[in-house]
């Protein structure tokens, strides 16, 4: 089944250059919410010290203006990824410790709105039409799904295969092509391997089999209790990635799956969605007492609407639609969007997460990846679902290629066809971190109980704790790790610099103004893909 990605694997071993993977770019974004000492979601603005979030390139925020965002710059390696993150978030909690409410950075993906949808405060961005944008669309959101949907948080990886492999793997694969036609459809290889077999990162790192029940707010649930305040599913991985989370559904009603053959395809299917009004979303109204309350009454706002596990990515220049980018620049970065906020690492994501992670791309790029028929479309979804509901229930079965299997003998199958890529990856690193990482996911493929879920679970009955509990004492430990760090004088320099710089530009693009947001909006929308 694995024939094609080892015999790649072996033409790249033996092509005789050095370390061909060695200068991969490697980007995190993790977002946390911003709650009170007692772990009530923030209702203050965001921090003006740490800059606007609307120029800042490495702290910004999401949906809300309690739900803080750190951005890493691309990465030569892991550790590296790893430090700025660290960085970024003792610089947050240094501004947080100066204010007087003394907030925490909660420490998990799901959270506990505990007063409602109103609690949620939506993300601002100034008076610039870019930034009456960016709040616009996230007010349409909330009218389609839900705020408290919106306020999930999550970390995103980034990757980038070096510039000096391409030209290597196209002369191996005999590809006489043009070359960034050729990155292209790679990456799309890798995006479609990646969601047929994606359903093993929340089997492997999810980290929110429990919810609060407030996160529902009332609402009939299939759930059960694990106590007053706890909604569980005994073998969930990830409800987090399940259908309770933030997604977009209305896809079976009204067809707007992405396709994923091509970048072209994949570039048509989201413009026909972004253009193709939906009658319930027009009943919300666009313009509503003379305020916008949605860009548009379109299937999609935009194209980042566009709910999925992996994303094509490539640098958008100011006013550009990612869908332009994409067609006349090609495929620069994967964005993978299914990873939990890991609640036992204070940084959210550990360095042996990521070291599986990107070995787990490296091996969805060399494996065969035909186009996804429609058939394949409705098992790739059920697989996702199972895996977030019942990853651990032993008696799972997933479909692969129209037959019923077991997850953890699939599972197995695909970390045993990992060995080679995680030992071509260690080439240069002398304790093995790839291979010594994939034999840890091994063992929770054995053994259900290692994983982060199960953990999760086992802690909060053994401790009598409800969801709420475990998140806050969680959230209080990572503040206590900030604190303690030793001081980094020229990192924090440098982020105040930043905060000083994005406020000058945010003030720049506010003076700048010389049209109406509604004609900004219709030129943007008229730009030819």
């Amino acid at each position: 089944m694995y024939r094609i990605a080892e015999q790649r694997l072996s033409k790249l071993v033996n092509q005789g250059g050095h370390r061909p993977l060695a200068e991969s770019r490697i980007g995190l974004e993790k977002e946390s919410l911003r709650v009170s000492p007692e772990g009530n979601l923030a209702q203050t603005r965001h921090p003006a010290a740490l800059g606007s979030p609307l120029t800042h390139p490495h702290i910004t925020t999401d949906y809300s203006e309690a739900l803080t965002e750190f951005v890493t710059p691309p990465c030569t390696s892991i550790p590296a990824a790893l430090d700025f993150l660290r960085d970024t978030q003792q610089f947050v909690y240094n501004v947080l410790a100066t204010m007087p409410n003394h907030e925490l950075l909660w420490a998990t993906s799901m959270p506990c709105v505990v007063a409602g949808e109103t609690s949620i405060p939506i993300a601002q961005y100034g008076d610039s039409n870019p930034g009456i944008m960016k709040t616009v669309y996230r007010r349409g959101l909330g009218h389609r799904y839900g705020r408290v949907m919106q306020v999930i948080a999550g970390v995103h990886f980034n990757y980038s295969f070096p510039d000096t492999f391409w030209p290597l793997y196209q002369d191996l694969e005999q590809h006489p092509g043009n070359a960034q036609s050729f990155i292209s459809a790679q990456y799309f290889g890798l995006i479609r391997n990646l969601q047929r077999f994606g359903w093993l990162v929340p089997y492997l790192f999810g980290a929110s089999p429990a919810v609060c029940k407030s996160f529902l707010g009332g609402q009939p649930t299939p759930l059960d209790s694990l106590d007053e305040y706890t909604y569980f599913q005994p073998f969930a991985t990830s409800l987090r990635m399940s259908d309770i989370g933030y997604q977009n559904n209305k896809e079976a009603e009204i067809g707007i799956k992405a396709n994923y053959d091509s970048i072209e395809t994949y570039v048509a299917s989201l413009v026909k969605a972004t253009e193709t009004p939906y009658s319930e979303f027009e009943k919300l109204g666009v313009v509503v007492n003379g305020r916008y309350e949605q860009l548009n009454a379109n299937i999609l706002q935009i194209e980042n609407e566009y709910y999925s596990t992996i994303r094509p990515k490539q640098i958008v220049d100011p006013f550009e639609k990612p869908s332009h980018a994409l067609l006349h620049r090609g495929v620069q970065y994967v964005e993978l969007r299914s990873i939990d906020v890991n609640a036992y690492d204070p940084l959210g994501i550990s360095e042996r997460q990521l070291h599986f992670l990107e070995a787990f791309l490296v091996f969805c790029l060399l494996h065969e990846s035909p186009p996804i028929s429609e058939q394949e479309r409705k098992d790739i979804d059920h697989n996702e679902l199972s895996a977030a509901h019942r990853g651990r229930d032993p008696h799972l079965m997933l479909s692969q290629n129209g037959k019923r299997v077991y997850l953890k003998n699939w599972a197995a199958e695909i970390i045993d066809a990992m060995t080679g890529v995680c030992a071509l990856l260690d080439d240069g690193h002398k304790d093995n971190p790839y291979s010594n990482s994939l034999a840890v996911q091994a063992e929770k493929i054995k053994d259900p109980d290692r994983t982060p879920s199960a953990r999760m679970l086992a802690e909060m009955r053994e401790q009598g704790e409800a969801f709420f509990h475990f998140a806050l004492r969680m959230s209080q430990q990572h503040q206590t790790y900030f604190q303690g760090l030793a001081a980094n004088p020229a990192r924090e320099n440098e982020f105040i610099q930043q905060a000083r710089q994005s406020w000058a530009r945010q003030h720049e693009l506010e003076a700048a103004k010389e049209e109406s947001f509604a004609a900004y909006l219709q030129r943007y929308f008229a730009q030819p893909v």
